[in-house]
């Protein structure tokens, strides 16, 4: 299937800063970004790189001198996701793990899974096959926590959200990666553009290590798995934030938008429990 995506980001700068933006799609085997376009207003120096940890190419833009600055992107991209039977997706033993996969087995800053050892153990710890484990935390996560905007804050971390209960895209993905890693299963954060999201905007997911591949999972259950765009992976939001900014500046506006623009959109249901979908 082939996606219109983009993006607009919009700062009021009052000294000369630097801004990181993280809003370019990740190129795979099964999603290949056939054109693009960036652009700045006023126009800036920019620079982009392919980050060296997890998955993800960031636009580094200086911009000297003070006023409203707005970063827009566009791009066209054809998105095929690979489907793999639930039999196929169990446990991967740690000693054969890539060195690549090992990291996402540790606490992170938002995903504290040495502190849900014991609750992820006694609700989910009985469950022997890998892929089924991991289907029974996504669908405990949508059935008990509540999804309400504007409750939780960037400090939000998947203890507070176990705690409290409520929370968005993001406290649900990071929720399902500490429960994964409390359970020694290796888990990162996604984030991407998502057709059919209302509003639109950018959506967290997760993605879990089974059969040697990387499953994506979305707890929240707001959209199709085959109308994401992956922009990137990462231990936790830290790492893929769509913007960072250094200097004295103040975020503004932002517009993202994902249609539609050929094949036969046939949507694969969030909660689906004989099949993973995988990006790689």
């Amino acid at each position: 299937m082939k996606f219109r995506v983009s993006a607009k980001v919009g700062f009021e700068v009052f000294s000369p800063s630097t801004v990181l933006l993280n809003v370019q799609p990740f190129p795979t085997g099964n999603q290949i970004i056939e054109e693009e376009f960036f652009s700045a207003s006023p126009m800036v120096p920019v620079k982009e790189f392919f980050s060296t940890a997890g998955e993800k190419r960031f636009s580094i833009l200086e911009v000297p001198e003070p006023g409203f600055i707005t970063f827009s992107y566009a791009a066209t991209v054809q998105n095929a996701m690979r489907i793999i039977p639930a039999e196929g997706l169990n446990d991967v033993p740690i000693a054969h793990m890539p060195v690549s996969v090992l990291p996402y087995l540790n606490p992170s800053r938002y995903c504290q899974s040495d502190r849900l050892y014991k609750l992820a153990a006694h609700k989910f710890g009985h469950i022997d096959h890998g892929f089924e484990r991991v289907i029974a935390i996504r669908d405990w996560i949508y059935d008990n926590v509540e999804y309400r905007s504007g409750y939780t804050s960037a400090q939000t971390s998947a203890f507070d959200t176990i705690t409290e209960q409520v929370g968005v895209c993001r406290d649900f993905a990071h929720l399902g990666i500490a429960l994964c890693r409390a359970l020694t299963i290796p888990a990162r954060y996604f984030t991407g553009y998502a057709y059919q999201l209302q509003p639109p905007d950018f959506h967290a997911c997760f993605e879990a290590y089974l059969g040697g591949h990387w499953v994506l999972f979305d707890a929240s259950k707001l959209v199709p798995l085959n109308g994401l765009i992956k922009i990137a992976t990462g231990t936790d939001a830290t790492e893929t934030a769509f913007a960072s900014s250094f200097g004295n500046l103040r975020f503004q506006t932002l517009e993202v938008s994902a249609t539609l623009l050929e094949g036969d959109f046939r949507a694969v249901d969030a909660s689906s429990t004989t099949q993973g979908y995988s990006f790689s």
